[in-house]
């Protein structure tokens, strides 16, 4: 399956915009009006507010029916900044009905709802973001299930495994948090109307039924106890973020260290006039790689800022407020960037697949240590074997000498194994296990689950 064929449907060919967009001033003033527009056409449903006052208020909640220059000298003299937008929404609903602007509603209420509506928008591109890493990650686990590398533990070579599986298990990662993202939908996208304190002390017993009616208007969730001290949904939020951006930059610095000299086994696609150094013209540095890195540290260092913003006192604390808002908003606008960059390192991948094949030659054969020991064990028991190959293997990598003639040399290893057995358990493609069988059955997963479109 192609990655074309992978693509959701609702999926086009451009990428999606920018989620900064989403928390310009004057998109969140759009939408703060926009529920403002849409709490007094639920009040009026609901018999509180004059029907023509909510439509006159529907129709003059639009940001070019505001003097921008006269809202921002507002904020500046109020030191607020919702009570100069409701002012200039009253004036332009009239005087007959501009009364009725924000009525019974608290700040928090227009502004939270309103940034929660601009959240989900950047959450459903966060998830096309994702979702297209994922269709790159699919393609390469499928076309690389059988290029063999070195896998490395600890920093040393381990055992061979392929480049696919190694995208595999990106891939792998990448799902779940696709899967939170989903499933954090309906905690997150709710709207607050509860008033001043979240006891609807303002709209009596109606109160549920306009915060019910504001919600279904902006597309999201009532929720249960309206409190502007409950902040646990965003800090999930901050934290999803902080786990996507530990990946990516797991990711990131894992090609990185691959495009090194010393590696050489991947490279980042940089154009004929990329200058990597002012000073050395040879180089071509890891850039996307480093670019991630450094975004996706800054997203991991909001999630402790965003736990100490459930920590409320009394009904609310402005100031934990304005942290979890920085939070939310910082911690969305760098991840959409670096997993917009992450798509942009996988689109342009280039794979040296005989560098690896002679990565794996630079131990003369020890990477094979495993394989040679689990035939042995088969005659002389794990432990047995183990120790064996283990002596012989410490005296090749302390002489430099090739492995298969150490090895030739011990009696007990001759009397169980052929040169020609030895040279076949040494051969790295031999000691693969199932790693192209993993790299093709991920590969096929996450095609089946992106083909399966809008959910």
């Amino acid at each position: 399956m192609s990655e074309a064929e992978r693509r959701p449907a609702r999926w086009t060919e451009a990428a999606p915009a920018p989620v900064g967009e989403l928390f310009s001033p004057e998109a969140r003033r759009q939408r703060w009006l926009d529920v403002e527009a849409a709490l007094a056409a639920s009040e009026a449903e609901a018999g509180v507010v004059p029907a023509a006052a909510a439509e006159a208020i529907a129709a003059a909640a639009a940001l070019d029916r505001v003097d921008l220059d006269r809202l921002a000298r507002g904020e500046r003299e109020t030191g607020h900044v919702m009570v100069p937008l409701v002012e200039a929404l009253a004036e332009a609903a009239g005087p007959e009905h501009g009364g009725w602007v924000h009525w019974g509603a608290t700040t928090q209420n227009i502004q939270q709802s309103g940034d929660t509506v601009g959240l989900a928008e950047a959450r459903a591109r966060i998830i096309e973001r994702v979702e297209r890493v994922l269709a790159l990650l699919a393609e390469l686990a499928e076309r690389h299930a059988d290029t063999p590398m070195a896998g490395r533990t600890h920093g040393q070579h381990a055992v061979p495994i392929t480049f696919g599986l190694k995208a595999a298990v990106w891939a792998d990662v990448l799902s779940r948090h696709l899967d939170r993202l989903e499933q954090v939908g309906p905690r997150l996208l709710v709207s607050m109307t509860g008033g001043a304190a979240g006891t609807f002390a303002s709209f009596g017993e109606v109160g549920p039924a306009i915060q019910r009616g504001v919600a279904e208007r902006l597309g999201l969730s009532p929720m249960a106890v309206p409190s502007r001290a409950i902040a646990d949904h965003f800090a999930e939020w901050v934290c999803v973020m902080g786990q996507i951006a530990a990946t990516v930059q797991s990711i990131a610095e894992e090609t990185g260290r691959l495009m090194s000299t010393e590696f050489g086994e991947l490279s980042e696609a940089l154009p004929d006039t990329d200058v990597g150094s002012s000073t050395m013209p040879q180089k071509r540095n890891a850039k996307t790689s480093m670019g991630i890195v450094t975004d996706a540290a800054q997203v991991r260092a909001l999630v402790p800022l965003a736990l100490e913003a459930t920590i409320q006192s009394h009904e609310v604390d402005g100031a934990r407020s304005a942290m979890m808002d920085h939070a939310v908003e910082r911690s969305t606008t760098l991840v959409d960037g670096i997993l917009s960059r992450l798509e942009s390192l996988f689109s342009g991948l280039e794979v040296h697949a005989d560098r690896m094949r002679s990565n794996l030659a630079l131990t003369g054969g020890l990477i094979g240590a495993e394989a040679i020991m689990m035939r042995l064990a088969e005659a002389l028991g794990r432990q047995e074997a183990h120790a064996i190959v283990h002596r012989a293997a410490t005296r090749a990598a302390v002489t430099g000498e090739d492995f298969a003639a150490v090895l030739a040399r011990e009696p007990r290893i001759a009397r169980h194994l052929t040169p020609d057995e030895t040279a076949a358990l040494l051969d790295p493609v031999r000691h693969l296990g199932l790693s192209p069988l993993l790299a093709r059955e991920t590969a096929k997963r996450i095609g089946a689950r992106l083909a399966g479109g809008d959910r």
